[in-house]
This record gives structure tokens, C-alpha cells and sequence, in this order.
């Protein structure tokens, strides 16, 4: 009975806000910001790629050289696998084995390292850019910015501007 009673009560208060919203509503101003193109266009993120490429690539080349090493060395065992002695194909099975052990190894802890580093670089830009937008919203006196949403008017979205002050403020 009180789940019932909270219901009724939830719907009556549910109403009383719907009642109010037409005088709020011309008060209210809501704007949209899409966080996936404030990381793909503005300036500061096309710059912590651009780092973090630099940063990694060496260490990606050494994984790409050793995954090709790695095949052309499995590649090889295939074709002579046949002609060779029981005991040295064992041999070269085993150190495949850990070769390719130390290369899935290498491999994930490049992906954890890259991917720390990615989260610490793209948390400072969306640092920056929630700066931006909380400069925007008081600026041009918006009620809320939304980051997330299912749908949004496109006269709402305030990206663009949000790009434009963050790639003006990140060349000062």
C-alpha cells in the first residue's frame, strides 16, 4: 500500500512540475557540448595524439618488428619441421612458445601503458574544455550544458563555440 501511495504521490508532483513548465521553459536556457568532437577537433586533443603517437610509436615498431620476426621464425619451423630431429623440433617448438609468450607479454603491457596514458591526456583536455563551457554557460547565461543525451536540437549544440574558445585560450 505505501508503494501505491508513493506513486500517486510521485504522479501528483510529476503533474504539479508539468503545470509549472510552460512559465519556466522561457526562462530556461539549455545548451548541448559532444565531448567525442571536442577529442577529435579541438586543438589541445589533436595535440595529446599527436604526443602520445610520438611517445609510443618507437615501442610500437619493436612489437611490429617482433610479431614479424615471430611469424617469419613460425613460418620457418612449418617447412622444416619435417626434415628435422624429433629432439631439435621440440627445441624450436618450445622457443617459439616463449617467444610468442614474450610478445603477447609486450604486447598488453604496451596496450595498458598506452591506454593509461591516453586517459591521463584526454582527462586534462576534458578538463580544459569543461573550463570552457562553464565560461560559455555564464557568459551567454545558460541554465545547463549536457554532455550526454539521447537527442538534441541542433540549435542547442554549442560545440562549435566550445572548440573555438578552447583552441583560442590554448594558443595564449
Amino acid at each position: 500500500m505505501k508503494s501505491f501511495s508513493r506513486h500517486i504521490s510521485l504522479a501528483l508532483l510529476l503533474g504539479s512540475v508539468a503545470l509549472a513548465a510552460p512559465v519556466q521553459a522561457q526562462e530556461f536556457k539549455a545548451g548541448f557540448v559532444n565531448t567525442d568532437r571536442i577529442f577529435r577537433e579541438a586543438n589541445t586533443a589533436k595535440a595529446a595524439q599527436a604526443k602520445l603517437e610520438q611517445e609510443f610509436s618507437r615501442r610500437e615498431k619493436e612489437l611490429v618488428d617482433m610479431g614479424n620476426t615471430l611469424k617469419t621464425a613460425s613460418e620457418k619451423f612449418e617447412r622444416e619441421a619435417p626434415t628435422m630431429a624429433e629432439s631439435q623440433r621440440t627445441t624450436r617448438q618450445r622457443q617459439l612458445v616463449d617467444q610468442d609468450r614474450e610478445f603477447q607479454r609486450k604486447r598488453r603491457e604496451f596496450q595498458e601503458d598506452l591506454s593509461a596514458r591516453k586517459n591521463e591526456e584526454l582527462s586534462q583536455v576534458l578538463e580544459r574544455a569543461n573550463k570552457v563551457v562553464k565560461q560559455v554557460a555564464e557568459t551567454e547565461k545558460y541554465d545547463v550544458i549536457l554532455q550526454e543525451a539521447v537527442y538534441i536540437n541542433p540549435k542547442h549544440d554549442i560545440t562549435d563555440k566550445v572548440i573555438k574558445a578552447l583552441n583560442a585560450s590554448a594558443g595564449k
